[in-house]
């Protein structure tokens, strides 16, 4: 009896680490190792409910201006999950060499950098069909002398980026026409390297054409004007095992590459004006560290909350766009949307005063925290609780907290209790003698919560505390 059990133990052990392995990895591209790393193809990632995206945090890359989320990458990103039906979530990584360990390690399922193929890429992973067609152009100072050719840098340092392509295009030249110049590489983006050819720091770099003409616009004592290699075809990468997230990431770009691309194209890379704006406002990530010109009075009410101030702006924005005229159709009015009813209770008489709107908007948030702090001890759960209850109404989200607690759910999880509020529109569930409140349109607060968390999570990776 004791051998048979032993068999069967064996027999099954080998039936599922073999063959559920090998469905898990045919089916999903979920690899299992010995520290549990999942690397997903598209149906996990399906599954998963979000795409994890490498960019960089640059005005051609992702950035943050005026409180919205902006750059071509991003826009085109944003897009892409649109397609899949998925959550778009960005890490921000400027060493491509770091991007690639990511990817391969699952920390990321898509590259979304302006990336050209060659030998060593292409082993460690599959390049999407061509986004477009760029060149990488020599960076330097007007004030220099002007190149004709590479024997006129003879002697001189090129800063480039490391991990990228650019010490190999220049390496080739140095070999091929003999010409002594050095090539050092340095962790920085690009755009930062061309900050320093302004700042006479250094003395030459190398860019992409879209990068440097984008800079360009605004830095007029910049010359792009000499070519290091002609115009080679740049992609997105995915890992090896991803075939289907490879196939549905070419049928989107083949979709998008009439209008859609070249129209990002053109205002991320040909518009002078919002290319300086973008680049130099005090409200945008890449030169200051404001969010708004309310920043202040948001910090203030933040401490009241005990909230990272950074939240409670996401929230605004969410609300707002920052404008303290906003009213929406339902007549909710100021930084914060309060209606008539919330105004009047929380003593707010000018909706359009921020001031006012923010200190209303602030006890409002005060009282839902209360009204949540013995449910949901935890915090940054809670946090949830009171964003949904701020959207929907605090009664309703209390309803799913009693279904999650009649079947047998957490109720400090806001996973499980949104599960039941979005269940609200189902009369099986709206019309259970637990719920008070009735029918809600619930899913409409779940994604309103996920998306001040997203904004929330962009405004902690570009924007210091």
């Amino acid at each position: 009896m004791k051998r048979a059990s032993i068999l069967f133990i064996c027999f099954f052990s080998l039936l599922f680490f073999g063959v559920q392995c090998t469905f898990l990895e045919k089916n999903f591209g979920v690899h299992l190792s010995n520290n549990d790393t999942y690397i997903l193809d598209l149906p996990g990632i399906e599954t998963r409910g979000f795409i994890r995206a490498a960019v960089d945090n640059s005005s051609t890359g992702y950035y943050i201006y005026r409180g919205r989320r902006m750059g071509y990458e991003y826009e085109l990103l944003r897009d892409l999950a649109k397609r899949l039906n998925v959550q778009l979530r960005l890490v921000l990584i400027s060493d491509i060499d770091k991007a690639f360990e990511y990817l391969e390690n699952g920390k990321v399922d898509v590259i979304a950098m302006n990336l050209e193929e060659n030998l060593e890429r292409s082993e460690r992973a599959n390049f999407s069909i061509p986004l477009g067609k760029m060149s990488s152009v020599l960076v330097g100072r007007k004030s220099s002398r002007k190149v004709t050719s590479w024997e006129d840098i003879s002697g001189d340092t090129i800063m480039v980026r490391q991990g990228s392509i650019y010490k190999s295009q220049l390496c080739h030249i140095k070999d091929s026409l003999q010409v002594q110049f050095t090539v050092l590489e340095k962790p920085d983006h690009e755009e930062t390297l061309i900050d320093q050819v302004i700042k006479n720091e250094i003395k030459w770099t190398v860019a992409d054409q879209n990068i440097a003409q984008a800079n360009a616009t605004y830095y007029e004592g910049l010359d792009i004007s000499w070519k290091v290699q002609n115009e080679g075809e740049v992609s997105w990468v995915v890992r090896k095992n991803s075939p289907k997230l490879l196939s549905s990431l070419n049928n989107w770009l083949e979709d998008k590459q009439d209008r859609f691309i070249p129209d990002l194209y053109t205002r991320y890379f040909l518009n002078s004006k919002n290319s300086y704006f973008r680049s130099n406002s005090p409200f945008s990530s890449l030169a200051g560290n404001q969010i708004s010109q309310f920043d202040d009075i948001i910090k203030e009410g933040a401490e009241q909350l005990g909230w990272d101030w950074r939240l409670l702006a996401s929230l605004v924005y969410k609300e707002s766009r920052f404008d303290t005229t906003a009213t929406s159709y339902a007549g909710a009015t100021g930084l914060l949307q309060l209606m008539p009813v919330t105004l009047e209770r929380f003593g707010v008489e000018n909706p359009h005063d921020p001031i006012e709107s923010l200190t209303g908007g602030v006890r409002y948030l005060r009282y839902l925290d209360k009204f949540w702090l013995e449910r949901v001890p935890e915090t940054n759960e809670r946090i949830k609780y009171i964003l949904a209850s701020y959207n929907i109404g605090h009664g309703h989200v209390e309803d799913a907290w009693r279904l999650a607690m009649k079947y047998g759910r957490n109720t400090q999880n806001w996973t499980a209790v949104s599960e039941f509020l979005e269940l609200k529109t189902d009369p099986k569930y709206y019309l259970d003698p637990v719920v008070k409140s009735g029918f809600a349109k619930g899913h409409l607060a779940v994604n309103y919560v996920k998306d001040i968390m997203s904004i929330f999570d962009s405004y902690k990776a570009l924007v210091e505390p």
